[in-house]
This record gives C-alpha cells, sequence and structure tokens, in this order.
C-alpha cells in the first residue's frame, strides 16, 4: 500500500480496514520521566545553615545553582567565607564547578555543565601592528 494510501485510510477518506497497518507503532507518551535534564535554580544566602538546600539541590545532580551572597556578605564576612569553602568542596567532590560573576552572586554546576569563563585582558594574544 503506498504511502498516499495509507495516509487517505487513516483519515478516513477510503474505507478503512479493521487490521491496523504493520508499520504503526504507538509510542507512550505517559511516561513517569516528567523529571527535566536540568534545572537552573536561585537561591539566597542568609546564613550559613543557608547552605545545606543548595549542597542538596547540588549533590542531586541536575540543578545549577545561582547563588545571591549578598545578604550573608552584608551581614558576616567570615560566615561568607565558611559557606563558600564549603561549596568549593562540594563541587569539587561532584566534580562540578563554581565561579563568582558580579560581586554578589555564585554559579555552581555539576558535573555536565561547564562555566564558560572569558580570559582576562592580560592573557589574550596581542594583535601585530599593521596587520589591518
Amino acid at each position: 500500500m503506498g504511502f498516499f494510501s495509507q495516509i487517505k485510510e487513516k483519515l478516513g477518506m477510503e474505507e478503512a480496514s479493521a487490521e491496523p497497518a504493520e508499520d504503526y507503532v504507538e509510542l507512550d507518551t505517559g511516561s513517569d520521566e516528567s523529571r527535566p535534564k536540568a534545572v537552573v535554580r536561585t537561591f539566597s544566602l542568609d546564613d550559613f545553615e543557608g547552605i545545606k538546600p543548595i549542597l542538596d539541590s547540588l549533590r542531586e545532580g541536575h540543578t545549577i545553582a545561582l547563588i545571591n551572597i549578598k545578604p550573608l556578605k552584608d551581614k558576616d564576612l567570615i560566615e561568607l567565607k565558611r559557606a563558600i569553602n564549603k561549596l568549593k568542596k562540594t563541587t569539587d567532590a561532584i566534580q562540578g564547578e563554581i565561579a563568582g560573576f558580579g560581586e554578589d552572586y555564585i554559579v555552581a554546576t555539576p558535573t555536565f555543565a561547564k562555566i564558560y569563563r572569558n580570559k582576562p585582558v592580560a592573557e589574550r594574544p596581542k594583535i601585530e601592528e599593521g596587520m589591518g
């Protein structure tokens, strides 16, 4: 049976047979796999104890954490350093990455996500004069 004949049959343009077409495959769209591959989630770090939900999310392996550190930075720099060290240790343990951006934010990623870093101006190759 030709391709167009099969389409006409399915649309009811011709008399349909009781037998389904042999090349018809039904897909199960009601899958339990409703979790996304990656989630970008924001956090605000108000105190050192606030680090726990961030670490738990990172350990699950599919969360990219955007962390506002300003509240803790304004409150207690020593606690902020402890929290950042804890974040670094956890991202190292899960083979992820951590980086600061701006003055008040940190991003922490699981192993599958890489952080793009621009090279500082001093490390960029110099363009020869006279080339144009």
